[in-house]
């Protein structure tokens, strides 16, 4: 995991900015981790040191008004172009993702199992020598895993204080490879607010203001989701800050375990995004379906089943899945040749 060098050229901006739409998406889907993203695309302990340093010095340098200084510190350049990747894949990619999700599920969740299947054979490459503690590692990060795979969600919750703690968990998909922070708030019941209805409301706002319409900022419902936002922000951003000095400490004491925690981690998680599974929605006694405050089901829980071959469909997940190993193989085999 070599920190990647930043250079001034517009095609490793351009690459960058790629890399940020790829985690935003990523990060939007439940069951995958934008740190996985990072950490195959080669600037995962560039991210790390570069949150590392969002801390009370770079405040400091803010606050006296030496700008370059506070950009050079915090790897601006580097953090502007990542997630001005991350912030247009929310409005693009992201909002096509919805909509595939919607209509081909199946297809969209193998081409993302067939990516990290690739990813945990690129990351296994990076642990040399297996012994007692990597191995040990391993087996926890597996368990964790499969615990939160098979968790249930809990109800949406709109008060702004668990807003703000959502904010600091689900950040942590984009800094800990494997851990799916969309999945995590659709287990603390707030996916379907934060990153949908919320996000929606964003974009109406900053749509319209781009023709001087701010007749949306007038519904109240609009103005709790854009507050509900800047909380939800808020928190990621301290997320960001503690995610960051832990990893930064783990990553250079227990390099090899914290890889091997990871394998297990992702496999554990693997679940999240099997193709051949059916979801389960909440009932009242009455046999009708319990809505969320957006009129939406509550889901519960997935009924996994095995592939059918008699099917057609099944034929076309396996393909995507195949797709999905073999442009991540080629992503990395792209950025091997470039940094060499």
């Amino acid at each position: 995991m070599k920190p990647i060098k930043t250079n001034s050229s517009s095609k490793a901006a351009f690459l960058l900015v790629l890399k940020g739409i790829a985690m935003g998406a990523a990060n939007k889907v439940p069951g995958v981790s934008g740190g996985i993203v990072a950490l195959v695309g080669g600037f995962y302990k560039t991210l790390i040191y570069s949150f590392q340093h969002l801390n009370g010095k770079a405040l400091k340098l803010l606050i006296n008004g030496r700008f370059h200084s506070f950009w050079q510190y915090v790897n601006g350049r580097f953090l502007c172009l990542l997630f001005g990747g991350v912030i247009l894949s929310y409005f693009s990619v992201s909002l096509l993702l919805d909509y595939l999700l919607n209509q081909y599920e199946n297809l969209v969740l193998g081409a993302f199992f067939g990516m990290i299947l690739a990813s945990l054979y690129l990351v296994f490459r990076q642990v040399k020598t297996w012994g007692k503690t990597t191995l040990l590692a391993l087996l926890i990060g597996l368990t964790i895993g499969l615990t939160l795979s098979f968790a249930r969600p809990v109800a949406e919750n709109d008060q702004l204080l668990f807003v703000f703690f959502c904010g600091i968990i689900s950040v942590s998909g984009m800094t800990i490879p494997g851990l799916s922070g969309s999945f995590l708030l659709l287990i603390l019941g707030n996916y379907n607010l934060l990153l949908v209805d919320a996000v929606n409301a964003l974009f109406l706002v900053l749509s319209e203001a781009l023709f001087l319409d701010l007749d949306s900022l007038s519904d109240p419902v609009i103005q709790r989701l854009l507050i509900i936002m800047g909380v939800f922000a808020l928190g990621s951003l301290v997320g960001l800050i503690l995610f960051s000095n832990l990893l930064k400490w783990v990553l250079e004491k227990f390099p090899k375990q914290t890889l091997a925690t990871i394998i297990g981690f992702i496999t554990g998680t693997l679940m999240l995004v099997y193709p051949w599974k059916t979801k389960v929605y909440l009932y009242t006694e009455n046999g009708n379906l319990i809505l969320n405050s957006v009129g939406n089901p509550i889901f519960s829980n997935y009924n996994y089943y095995l592939p059918k071959m008699h099917e057609i469909d099944t034929y076309g997940v396996f393909l995507t899945i195949v797709l999905g190993a073999s442009l991540l193989f080629l992503l990395d085999f792209y950025d091997k040749k470039r940094t060499d």
